[in-house]
Order: structure tokens, then sequence, then C-alpha cells
């Protein structure tokens, strides 16, 4: 359950930090804003919008190296568990034996059990 939480908010911070980086403004376009090219009209005023932005995409870089952190780990810990279960031995007694398969007679008798020697009387496309 939390593997799949963490799943979906790490793929809505990385597309919130996308979204963050591609709308912010490279820091070329400040020397054409400081000669009065608008600046001032911005949402969030003449500086703060860049500071809103870059905070925003800190927070969201480090949110998402975090859950990047956090879904690693538990992967770890899955995998670690699943090779743990497939490596469990199953404790035998002293007293049980291993199941064998019962040895049974071939419905055919001309037909050799494995290691038996056949007669070569008849003809087999099988080799013995």
């Amino acid at each position: 359950m939390l593997y799949e939480v963490l799943l979906v908010a790490y793929l809505i911070v990385a597309l919130l930090l996308i979204g963050f980086v591609l709308i912010q403004q490279g820091k070329g376009a400040d020397m054409g804003a400081s000669f009065g090219a608008g600046g001032s009209n911005t949402v969030f005023g003449s500086s703060g919008a860049g500071n809103f932005m870059t905070r925003t995409t800190g927070i969201l870089a480090t949110l998402f190296f975090l859950i990047s952190l956090s879904l690693g780990n538990l992967t770890a810990n899955r995998e670690k568990a699943a090779d743990e279960w497939d490596n469990l031995e199953v404790p035998v007694s002293e007293n049980s034996q291993p199941a064998t398969a019962p040895a049974t007679q071939p419905a055919n008798p001309d037909v050799p059990v494995s290691g038996e020697q056949g007669n070569n009387d008849t003809e087999s496309d099988v080799p013995n």
C-alpha cells in the first residue's frame, strides 16, 4: 500500500518539477526585465516570481530525491524478502524419508525399463 502511494506521489512530483523548470525564465531574461520590459506586471510582483519559482523548484527537487530514495529502499527490501522466501528450506525430521516415486512396471513388457537391457530380437526405432 505504501509503495503504491509513494509511486503516485513520485509521478506527481516529477510532473510538477518538469512543469516548474519549463515555466521558469532563463538567467539571461533578467537583463531585458531590468530595462523596464514589463517586469513589474507579473502576478507575483517585480521580484516575487523568481523567488517563488526558485523555492518551489527546490522543494520539488528535494521531494523527488527523498521519494526516489524511499522507493529504492522499499524495492530493495521487497527483493530481499522475495529472495529469502525462495531460499527458505523446509526442515526434514529424522524419521521422515524423502518422497520417491513408486517403481512401476511398464505397460508393455517388451519395452525395457531404464537401466535394463532388453532383448535385441525385435527391431525398434529407439536405440538401446
